[in-house]
């Protein structure tokens, strides 16, 4: 068997709170696109909840781990490290700049705004 001489490539596990509010919403579909841009791969984070073998092996084995969080409760972030799983970078959608409310129809001009936001 031989190498493939890749040294570049990494994982990147995207873990989204995806919670019952806008920016729960806005946070998890940051992960779909951050993922369908190459920047990473969504991952399930109610499933690391559940400590699901098959999803635990997944986050473990990324190299870096994004959590994605709607507001300051930080459920995503705290499910990842309540299963010993260490976030490298953690972003806040609150904390750009967007009030959390019930609205969950999401408009698009809202998820590019995250999504320039965390890219910057």
């Amino acid at each position: 068997m031989t190498d493939n001489n890749c040294c570049c490539s990494s994982v990147v596990g995207i873990f989204p709170c995806s919670g019952a509010s806008n920016v729960g919403q806005l946070a998890n579909q940051a992960a779909i696109e951050m993922t369908k841009n190459g920047k990473g791969n969504m991952m399930c984070t109610v499933g690391i909840g559940g400590r699901i073998a098959g999803l635990m092996k997944s986050a473990e084995g990324a190299d870096e781990v994004v959590a994605i969080d709607g507001c300051p409760l930080n459920c995503a972030k705290k499910t990842l490290e309540n299963a010993g799983i260490d976030v490298n970078e953690h972003v806040i959608i609150t904390e750009l700049g967007i009030k959390k409310n019930k609205d969950l129809d999401l408009k698009q001009e809202q998820v590019n705004e995250v999504l320039e936001k965390i890219n910057s």
